[in-house]
């Protein structure tokens, strides 16, 4: 179905091809996931079996690829439309219409479909992926999650023979992603749809996969040959290498069947320090805390000069007199849009040094949360606070210089033309010493160039510049929105070391977050959302062990027991 036969792609001003000799073939009817670190050219080979590239982002192609027959350097984008639908990593930039509904139906409508087979697919679609109460919504007031279902949706209902899709789990929770996978293995079981798919959470989507490619080397296999030598897997690979099972496990499922001679040698052990990770001490304050719900991330705003995402701001850092008090407090908090009630009744406490995890389906209002906490989003009702400020009716220039926050969009928080200049910036705007914000971008993704536009990297790569951007500054409140979209796993350890460093030295974190695995890693406590409501608020191992769909692989294959992360049994077993 698809071919590349000795396949570079090399950009304009790069001196070398991001691409380099790929020459395989894809048969019908096969789900292929293609993994490798940030940057090594995933998205580049997906834009290629859709014709995007060269087409669209320029850069010349040697070689050959062919989909259906169709060669992609003779047919651009739009003559191969009915063969192919293509998901990017960024939802937004997929849209066309400002409904639900009509961006369902407006693929079907270019190909000149019937109105009552349009009208049977889009029902279709809306039951497949959990999207019928939000046929009538606006596209820009759902959740980032609800976006990507409503993306992924829209390449289904033409039925294309081949599905090219770039990260389309990242911004879904546990539950959506496995709804979004489950739909993907029934179109090529049972109607033979090719699907080319890239994506950094393993721990989803590797079982589902037929065959995995590994770039830059472009080895194509079955998943457990490819994961044996892939040095981007998931925990439950990670687990199997560690305590050394042969064949290495894919799923919860295979690693539990082996995991009793394991369970049994760590039942008489605790994690080093002497308490369970993730496990407050009786000095660690939790609030009580309560509800919360659905909008999407807001519009950046500037004011002044300043960026109410945490950009213009000294460096500061928490004084130790301060700690004692609740940087963040928050008392019956309700946010109302239009007919939605986003939250309400929220009451929460974060306190210097804290690390918590806001949890929780697409559209539970962890974005809206987050938002108030900047001053981007007024209160309908209810009380919120930062270090003692109102953020709503607080000059901008005052609560910068107390909470950061990385949106979900990191495009958001870039203005410059390259990476050097926007690292100048935030070194200018944070009062830190030259370089210090592209020693951040170099530690959490190394191999970026100065000169790179910000538009040209990967969406892991811009992530990480955004992250290092904010990060720069050091603010006593760190707020983040799904960090780790884009990031592979080694750029994520990186990440998750820095943020412990930060709140070892007395800064607080908050973070919104679909990825389990970091939450286990990194969180003191996880808050859990659900229909506009705090259900859960706790220590992060009493929180994710009792909830299936929250918990990390590591805790389903070794429970009862309360281990979280692959690290913590090494040093157990060490």
């Amino acid at each position: 179905m698809i071919c590349f036969e000795n396949v570079s792609v090399t950009y304009d001003g790069e001196a070398e091809p991001t691409l380099k000799d790929v020459d395989l073939t894809v048969p019908e009817g096969e789900l292929v996931l293609l993994v490798g670190p940030s940057g090594v050219g995933k998205s580049t080979l997906l834009g290629a079996v859709s014709g995007l590239v060269p087409h669209f982002t320029g850069g010349t192609l040697h070689g050959r690829v062919t989909v259906g027959g169709r060669d992609t350097r003779t047919h651009p984008p739009r003559e191969l439309a009915d063969l192919v639908g293509t998901v990017g990593q960024d939802p937004l930039s997929h849209f066309v219409t400002d409904i639900v509904e009509d961006e369902l139906a407006y693929g079907m409508e270019s190909l000149g479909l019937a109105p009552a087979v349009m009208r049977r697919r889009v029902e279709e679609t809306l039951d497949l992926l959990g999207l019928a109460e939000l046929r009538d919504r606006p596209i820009a007031t759902l959740s980032g999650g609800q976006q990507q279902r409503v993306a992924i949706g829209s390449v289904l209902t033409p039925h294309p023979k081949v599905l090219v899709l770039d990260e389309p789990t990242s911004a879904l929770d546990p539950s959506a992603a496995e709804d979004v996978l489950a739909v993907l293995q029934r179109l090529v079981h049972d109607l033979g749809t090719t699907v080319l798919m890239a994506e950094h959470r393993l721990e989803r989507v590797v079982q589902y996969a037929d065959q995995v490619l590994l770039l830059p080397e472009a080895t194509m296999g079955p998943p457990a040959d490819i994961m044996a030598l892939s040095p981007v897997h998931p925990p439950v690979v990670s687990l199997g290498r560690a305590v050394g099972w042969d064949p290495l496990p894919l799923t919860v499922r295979d690693a539990r069947r082996r995991a009793a001679p394991l369970r049994a040698r760590l039942a008489d052990r605790t994690p080093a320090s002497g308490r369970i990770p993730g496990l407050a001490s009786p000095s660690d304050p939790v609030s009580p805390s309560r509800p919360v719900s659905p909008l999407p991330s807001p519009v950046p705003a500037r004011t002044g000069g300043f960026s109410l995402f945490g950009r213009r701001r000294p460096r500061t850092g928490p004084a130790a007199a301060d700690r004692a008090a609740p940087l963040v407090s928050i008392e019956r908090l309700a946010v109302r849009r239009g007919r939605v009630e986003a939250l309400r009744r929220v009451d929460l406490e974060v306190r210097a040094g804290q690390t918590v995890a806001l949890m929780g389906r697409n559209g539970a209002g962890k974005s809206t949360l987050l938002g108030t906490l900047v001053g981007m989003i007024t209160p309908t009702s209810g009380e919120v606070r930062v270090a003692g400020l109102v953020p709503h009716t607080t000059d901008p220039g005052a609560l910068i210089r107390q909470v950061g926050l990385v949106p979900q969009e990191p495009r958001d928080l870039l203005y410059a033309d390259t990476v050097a200049a926007e690292c100048a910036a935030a070194d200018e705007d944070a009062g830190a010493a030259p370089g210090s914000c592209r020693t951040l971008v170099s530690e959490l993704l190394p191999g970026v160039a100065d000169s790179t536009h910000p538009r040209d990297l990967s969406e892991g790569q811009r992530l990480a510049l955004a992250l290092s951007v904010v990060l720069t500054a050091r603010p006593p409140l760190l707020l983040l929105d799904e960090p780790t979209r884009g990031l592979d796993y080694a750029a994520k350890a990186r990440l998750v070391t820095h943020l412990r460093a930060l709140a070892a030295e007395g800064h607080a974190i908050v973070l919104a977050t679909h990825d389990v695995e970091l939450a286990a890693e990194l969180a003191d406590r996880v808050v859990i959302v659900a229909g506009g409501e705090v259900v859960a608020d706790g220590p992060t191992a009493e929180v994710v062990v009792s909830s299936p769909a929250f918990s990390p692989q590591v805790a389903k294959i070794l429970a009862p027991e309360p281990w979280l992360t692959v690290e913590q049994v090494e040093e157990a077993l060490r």
